[in-house]
């Protein structure tokens, strides 16, 4: 969790400004320029920068990790069974974060070896450890991510095609990477209501059948559901399954 929450946060200060990148023990309110035409500022300003992007962090979970497949999808399972609030929100939240480490235990642990003990060691500085940091999850991203996605998000920026995958900044990568997460997780949605739906339908006609108007075929399906995903062992399978969607 911790490594998790320090290489989101290593991500995060891609998209700020370079001047934040302070050198350590400069006196309050001072400013020195560097030789590439930058600005140095205080600890202070390094701290507060800091601060805010832990601000970021939820945003930071849901666009560059698998949450939110996992969570779009525990959420249609929901549906799909017919439960209201079984499992509720807290648990599938918490089911959908502790998976998300899971599946992103190799990137968390490529980012730890490359950026956080070389830059905690002070063999590198923030901005290589940021860079290093942020090669893992670039290319996690990219295998989930769509061409068309990614294509489409360059055609709607103005610039002009990229050549290699690698080049893609994280200002295109990120929305094309959510977008293509948000169809992989409803197409999987989909293929889980599918056997729920076929339940209901053989209810509903049974009911009908036997003139029973007046009875909700939800209610006399909700249990069939339920022993038909228990039996089939349905959270194992559901977990395997959205795991093994990343890797393949």
């Amino acid at each position: 969790m911790i490594k998790l929450i320090f290489s989101c946060l290593m991500i995060g200060l891609l998209f700020v400004p370079e001047v934040v990148y302070a050198a350590v023990g400069i006196d309050a309110i001072t400013v020195t320029s560097n030789p590439k035409g930058g600005e140095t500022y205080t600890v202070t300003i390094q701290i507060l920068a800091l601060m805010t992007m832990l601000t970021l962090l939820p945003a930071l979970l849901l666009s560059m990790t698998s949450f939110t497949r996992i969570m779009i999808v525990l959420g249609l399972l929901r549906q799909a069974i017919g439960a209201a609030q079984a499992p509720s929100n807290q648990v599938l939240l918490g089911l959908s974060l502790f998976l998300t480490i899971f599946i992103m235990m190799p990137v968390l642990e490529k980012v730890n070896e490359t950026a956080v003990q070389p830059y905690m060691e002070e063999k590198i500085d923030a901005v290589t450890a940021l860079q290093n940091a942020s090669e893992p999850f670039k290319q996690f991203m990219l295998k989930q991510t769509r061409e068309s996605d990614l294509d489409t998000f360059v055609r709607i920026s103005g610039r002009e095609q990229i050549d290699k995958p690698e080049d893609v900044p994280f200002s295109l990568l990120v929305p094309a990477y959510v977008t293509s997460e948000l169809k992989t997780a409803f197409q999987i949605g989909f293929l889980i209501f599918l056997p729920f739906l076929v339940i209901d339908l053989v209810v509903a006609s049974v009911l009908m059948s036997m003139g029973m108007m007046m009875l909700s075929p939800m209610i006399v399906s909700l249990p069939f559901k339920i022993m038909l995903f228990v039996l089939a062992d349905g959270w194992t399978m559901v977990m395997e399954m959205l795991a093994a969607s990343f890797y393949v």
